[in-house]
């Protein structure tokens, strides 16, 4: 298992709204009668749901009642609807502070308070630093990838799970539900690289995610990874084609990617289609349609390759170029996650979000609980060469 420490924490893990990234596909939805999109509309959010029954497992109004007769009380409106939404069923629903929101809020804006670092978990349980971002202040400490992280402020971090070890750097407590420290705090951290072990002591910053890497192969192939879909990644994407070939060929690859902003999804889309049908989904039992822009790249040999961790609005993007013949996904079968969440705000400012439906690929296919079936199955070592002999017979770009 892999993290970052931009977009977790085990507390929205342990709500369920948010899975290992942040999965929070924001779309523009009508206030009262639960339409989207419509111009100057609140805005509504596609989260994961396994195989939910059609329709919300608690109305919106219910938890907005029970939130207010707390207030009224003299109880506390959000400890009200976290009893309604654990009655509910509900299992993907959750109910944030208000802090806490608008840190998810900017987490989707591609905005983080942090330290710069990625870090997965080795099979005997050690921390692993897999990446430091440029300039942050991890990288300012001299920190590699391939660094041992032995502690975080004191807290041994081996054999932690790595939602807890991020949640250590972003400040909050694991299971005590806090929220993340500031900007400019300071956390100390336990390092080891070969022989050497040391301490260091670095101050959180305001950071800004870069979720598209771009990666020139031999034979005129460019590999378009997208970590996560926030504020600017399909404009990320498109610079990346521009920047590329006219003719090249293109993996794009989103394993890993645990959702993100659905507008961005679709807009990354439209960069591989000439307008059509994206994805379908369902609100209270209204049917609505997403629609890519016309104009986009059509003959571009394009690979997508996906694995166990490509969910959410990265499965949206998967069924709507797989079903549409735009490209051949490789990999292995997607995680399954395709529910529509609507954030109610409560009396205190706190926000519950519900599961209000549901969405399919353009042929009709359900991706919740079922998830993406690739055309091609690859182990993950495999998966980039298959996909480049796939590409060499998708088009020749001399």
């Amino acid at each position: 298992m892999s993290g970052r420490d931009p977009l977790c924490s085990p507390r929205r893990v342990r709500r369920g709204a948010a899975l290992t990234l942040v999965f929070a596909g924001v779309l523009v939805t009508g206030a009262a009668t639960g339409a989207f999109p419509g111009p100057g509309a609140p805005q509504r959010r596609a989260v994961a749901a396994p195989a939910d029954p059609a329709g919300p497992a608690v109305r919106p109004e219910a938890v907005r009642e029970a939130a207010a007769e707390a207030m009224a009380a003299g109880k506390s409106p959000t400890e009200a609807a976290e009893r309604a939404v654990s009655r509910s069923g509900d299992r993907w629903a959750a109910v944030y502070s208000e802090g806490e929101y608008a840190e998810f809020q900017d987490a989707l804006d591609g905005r983080y308070t942090g330290v710069g670092l990625w870090a997965r978990q080795e099979p005997d349980g050690r921390i692993e630093v897999t990446r430091v971002r440029p300039g942050s202040p991890a990288a300012d400490a001299g920190i590699r990838a391939g660094d041992r992280l032995r502690s975080v402020d004191g807290h041994r971090t081996d054999g932690r799970p790595v939602t807890e070890v991020i949640a250590l750097l972003r400040g909050a407590t694991p299971g005590d539900g806090t929220a993340d420290a500031p900007a400019g705090t300071t956390v100390t951290l336990g390092l080891e690289r070969g022989t050497r072990a040391w301490t260091r002591t670095l101050r959180r910053a305001r950071l800004s995610t870069d979720p598209v890497t771009v990666r020139r192969l031999s034979g005129g192939v460019t590999v378009v990874k997208v970590s996560a879909f926030t504020k600017g990644s399909a404009g990320a994407v498109r610079a990346a084609l521009r920047a590329a070939p006219a003719d090249g060929r293109t993996v794009l690859d989103l394993r890993g990617n645990s959702g993100g902003l659905v507008t961005e999804a679709v807009a990354t889309a439209s960069a591989f289609l000439d307008g059509g049908l994206v994805a379908t989904y369902d609100v209270d039992g209204a049917q609505r349609a997403l629609h890519a822009d016309p104009g986009g790249d059509t003959a571009r040999p394009l690979v997508v390759l996906v694995d166990g961790g490509t969910m959410s609005a990265a499965e949206l993007l998967t069924g709507a170029l797989q079903d549409r013949g735009r490209a051949v996904v490789i990999g292995s079968r997607t995680f399954g996650k395709g529910s529509v969440q609507m954030p109610v705000k409560l009396p205190d400012g706190s926000v519950a979000e519900l599961t209000v439906g549901h969405y399919r690929t353009p042929s009709g296919r359900t991706v919740d609980g079922r998830g993406i079936t690739p055309d091609l199955e690859a182990r993950p070592e495999q998966a980039l060469p298959r996909a480049r002999t796939v590409l060499t017979g998708l088009g020749d770009p001399s």
